[in-house]
C-alpha cells in the first residue's frame, strides 16, 4: 500500500487538529459561540489544545516512523470516534449545535472509519 494511503487519515488529522488546537486554546470565540469568562474556563481549553498537539506529535511520529504506525493509527480513530461520541451525546441531550460542529462530527466519522479500516486492512491484529 502506498504511504499517502496509509497515511492519509493521519496527515487530514494533523492539519485539522492543530489549527482548531491553536483556536480552542487562544481564540476559542472566533469560529465558535463560545465566551470563555474566568482564568479556569481558560485553562480547561488550553488544556485541551495541549491534549489535541500531544496527539499530533504522536500521529507525525506514525506518519514518518514505522514503528509508531500502528499505535498512531489505533489512537486516531480511538480519538475520532471519542470526538463524535460526545458530540452524539450532545446532540441527543442538548439538541443541534452550530453548522461547524455539525460538519466537525461527520468529519470526525469519516476519519475515524477509514483509519479504522487501513488499520484492520494493514494490521495482523483482530479486534
Amino acid at each position: 500500500m502506498k504511504s499517502i494511503e496509509k497515511n492519509i487519515s493521519l496527515i487530514f488529522s494533523v492539519l485539522i487538529i492543530i489549527p482548531i488546537g491553536l483556536i480552542y486554546g487562544f481564540q476559542p470565540n472566533l469560529l465558535f459561540n463560545i465566551q470563555l469568562q474566568t482564568i479556569d474556563e481558560h485553562n480547561v481549553f488550553k488544556a485541551i489544545m495541549g491534549l489535541y498537539f500531544g496527539f499530533c506529535t504522536f500521529w507525525i511520529l506514525g506518519i514518518f516512523k514505522n514503528n509508531f504506525w500502528q499505535i498512531a493509527i489505533v489512537s486516531n480513530f480511538i480519538f475520532m470516534f471519542g470526538l463524535a461520541f460526545g458530540r452524539t451525546i450532545s446532540i441527543i441531550s442538548d439538541g443541534i449545535p452550530s453548522i461547524l460542529f455539525v460538519l466537525g462530527i461527520f468529519g470526525e466519522f469519516v476519519l475515524g472509519f477509514y483509519s479504522f479500516i487501513i488499520w484492520k486492512r494493514l494490521s495482523h491484529n483482530k479486534l
